[in-house]
């Protein structure tokens, strides 16, 4: 029985009492009326927090959404636009090769 005795790491042995010691005062401290406001407190702060985060996000959301739309729609102008531009060009040359056909004959 000595042998076992003379293994235990004295050390070591310390620690794990200061741990239980400390754990215990901790659950004692945790369960305070102090510590229960604090704890309220830091709680609606971040209640709060997540809010003001969560109406920030929305916001970049929606204007994310009208600037998309708003884009979409400069792109189908510009669409619009360069098939009108290729449509006269087509109706231009169809002209002037109609032009020398005639002057040809």
């Amino acid at each position: 029985m000595l042998d076992f005795i003379k293994k235990i790491d004295v050390k070591k042995t310390g620690i794990f009492a200061a741990g239980v010691a400390f754990g215990t005062a901790g659950i004692k401290i945790l369960s305070s009326k102090d510590a229960k406001k604090v704890y309220t407190n830091c709680t609606a702060a971040v209640l709060r927090a997540k809010e003001s985060v969560m109406k920030t996000a929305t916001n970049i959301q929606e204007n994310a959404e009208d600037i998309y739309a708003e884009a979409q729609q400069i792109n189908e102008d510009r669409a619009a636009a360069e098939t009108e531009e290729f449509e006269d060009v087509e109706e231009v040359s169809e002209e002037t090769t109609g032009v020398e056909e005639d002057t040809a004959e």
